[in-house]
């Protein structure tokens, strides 16, 4: 190709994936397949490295991140980031609507409300339309050069609809299921998990390494245009939201312009309902002037503008004894303390125990055994400790402080380079060996149902097992010994880990808990090499060449397999006959209806589990998502099948009940 034809189908490329790309993370519209997509990406990325010198700055191709940075430089705000002041109650709020009216002489003002997301608020530049610059808030005045891990957010545009140059500030959030998944893969990883979304997106923006900022699925809404120079002119923040959407940023469709109090207050008890059915955390509701002349009129404090207002949702809290602080062995080594608590009814439910993440938050907080306690859940899910009320102290507290050694091996303890947790490093600590079984017969690895923590605590007590490969030399005169192990239960678990047996290697790879290699680790390893024994010969090179595993997921593997004890495990799993290969998509199942499609399972099956019907799908050829959306190909449905269901039906997509999916399986011979 030319380098004038290279040019042209650059600038083509690049405008044909921005413009698919705003459809389907701005919009939700998608019209073109992920396929098409792919291979028009894969074509850039081929002309971009052939002629680097006609790569555009708004090229898509930056998404994935860029090499590493030294360090943020910093970044002088052209006008502050100013924090909004906040209200906890009507009253608060009326007192508000008092001070704006007093100030501007008006007997009624109008207000826009909008959902106030838990996340990390940015600045963002554009030049003639094109991204120039993010920042973080930093203290209002000066933030931090954050745009490489920005231009990773996919509903960000790189390039605006017109050649505009203004700066906008918005929120950067985390989706609770991206924070779910994230803090999945830690625990999968022995790292220490987020506490919240918020956590989340803040920790990963400041990544030095945008590569980690572009995995952690990122979004952002645009709440407010702050410079722009043009004549064009706005009276109203709804006129400028309305702007906004049309330059193609993403902004919170959830907003409501109200014309007194009253339907303020409406719309706040509306949210304080709904908000646990939001894909995202919102801690509160802002309340905004709507009439631009009169938030220049009001103007500001150094610290807030006085047109406007956070509302805080009250978080339940609740005021216990902490009683002690139990450390718990995981099983790659790290210890990790948690409050053992005077119960206490908090959100419904009655709490005994709480997360203090790690030593530092100890010693942040300054907790002492004995201590008065604010304890709160933690998006309303995780209880944790909050803080410390030092002035109920009665001098009885006691200080903590953690161990040298492993609480259940007495090994040493140790800190690695670049984490904070504390780690015990002998493989044969019996707390690490218990939690390893635990996770290998987990639902996402091997699956023995029946198999969970208190029976593996017995088989381990009673010295019945060692190891993973134990598991399958198990007697019933063995587990009848157990308390409340009978002897169908007997005969249920070990039908169950006869039965793990057929597992696919993925799962096997997955349930040996190599360090850094999670579930989907685990299936690109298996897809590759296929077999076990292709695995463990593999090189370093042989790991790193593949897509999404990285230097240290392939150091992790290759020194797993180094291990005798681990070889010698290996073999014996192969003895007891458990199945060492990939069992992926057969040849019928290539030719099936649902090869490449897009499943949604929905409702509760009678004949299969979710796990079950996913896995049956997924070697059909099959991509099972968890999202509702017009790319989805067809939704199976079970009983009380729900919103899917409806969105499904509303987007007129293909829905199969049980006994057509049980159809299509019998068609490939995969009853």
């Amino acid at each position: 190709m030319k380098r004038s034809e290279a040019k042209n189908r650059i600038n083509e490329l690049t405008d044909l994936l921005n413009e698919h790309g705003y459809r389907y993370y701005v919009l939700d519209d998608p019209i073109i397949s992920d396929e098409q997509y792919d291979l028009w990406m894969r074509e850039l990325i081929e002309l971009e490295e052939q002629y680097p010198d006609l790569v555009r700055p708004d090229t898509p191709t930056q998404r994935v991140g860029g090499e590493p940075l030294p360090y943020f430089a910093k970044v002088e705000h052209k006008t502050p980031m100013l924090s909004l002041s906040n209200a906890f109650s009507e009253e608060e709020l009326r007192e508000f609507d008092q001070r704006i009216r007093k100030a501007t002489g008006r007997k009624k003002i109008a207000y826009v409300c909008e959902l106030k997301i838990d996340g990390l608020a940015v600045s963002v530049r554009y030049q003639e339309g094109v991204f120039a610059l993010g920042a973080t808030r930093g203290d209002g005045q000066t933030g931090e050069d954050i745009s490489q891990n920005l231009k990773t957010i996919r509903s960000l545009p790189l390039r605006l609809k017109r050649p505009d140059t203004l700066e906008v500030r918005g929120e950067a959030y985390m989706s609770k299921q991206a924070f779910q998944k994230l803090n999945r893969t830690r625990e999968q990883n022995g790292e220490p998990l987020f506490a919240n979304p918020r956590n989340a997106a803040a920790g990963s923006l400041r990544q030095l390494d945008p590569k980690l900022a572009a995995e952690r699925s990122l979004d952002l809404f645009v709440y407010s245009l702050d410079q722009i120079e043009s004549d064009k002119e706005f009276t109203t923040h709804t006129e400028v939201l309305q702007y906004l959407k049309e330059l193609g940023f993403k902004v919170n469709p959830e907003y409501q312009r109200v014309e007194d109090m009253e339907s303020v207050f409406a719309f706040i008890e509306k949210w304080t309902e709904k908000r646990k059915e939001l894909p995202y955390e919102i801690d509160g509701i802002v309340i905004k002037v709507d009439d631009l002349r009169l938030r220049t009129q009001l103007g500001a404090t150094a610290k807030s503008p006085r047109w406007a207002i956070a509302y805080k949702f009250p978080a339940e809290r609740a005021i216990t004894v902490l009683k002690e602080i139990e450390l718990n062995v995981g099983r790659t080594g790290v210890v990790t303390p948690t409050a053992i608590l005077e119960p206490v009814l908090l959100a419904g439910t009655t709490v005994k125990r709480a997360s203090l993440h790690n030593e530092e938050m100890i010693k942040e907080k300054g907790i002492r055994l004995g201590d008065h306690v604010v304890v709160k859940k933690a998006g309303d899910i995780i209880p944790e400790v909050v803080e410390v009320l030092v002035d109920r102290r009665t001098g009885d507290e006691r200080p903590f402080s953690m161990p040298t050694q492993c609480p259940a091996c007495s090994s040493p303890l140790v800190r690695l380079q670049g984490e904070v947790a504390l780690r015990c490093l002998n493989s044969s600590c019996p707390a690490q060996i218990r939690e390893g079984i635990i996770h290998f017969a987990s639902r996402g690895a091997m699956n023995i149902e029946g198999l969970g923590e208190k029976v593996v605590t017995q088989l381990c007590h009673h010295g019945l097992i060692q190891n993973v490969a134990d598991l399958y030399q198990l007697t019933k005169e063995q587990l009848v010994s157990l308390d409340r192990m009978g002897p169908k239960s007997a005969d249920h678990l070990l039908d169950a880990i006869e039965k793990s047996k057929q597992n696919s290697l993925e799962r096997l790879l997955f349930g040996l808990g190599i360090r850094f290699i999670g579930l989907k680790g685990a299936k690109i390893l298996a897809q590759h090499f296929r077999s076990m024994e292709n695995l463990m010969k593999a090189k370093w090179e042989d790991l790193i060449a593949l897509e999404e595993i990285g230097p240290k997921m392939a150091e992790s593997v290759i020194a797993y397999f180094a291990r005798p004890e681990n070889q010698v495990i290996i073999n014996r799993l192969k003895q007891a006959g458990v199945n060492m290969e990939f069992l992926g998509a057969t040849p019928s199942a290539s030719d099936s209806i649902l090869a490449g499609k897009r499943v949604v399972l929905t409702g509760t099956l009678q004949r299969y589990s979710r796990q079950e019907a996913t896995e049956l799908l997924e070697r059909l050829g099959a991509q099972v998502t968890k999202t509702v959306s017009r790319k989805t190909d067809i939704v199976i449905v079970g009983e009380r099948a729900g919103s899917k269901l409806k969105k499904a039906q509303e987007l007129g997509l293909p829905i199969w009940d049980e006994e057509t999916f049980r159809e299509k399986l019998a068609a490939v011979d995969f009853l």
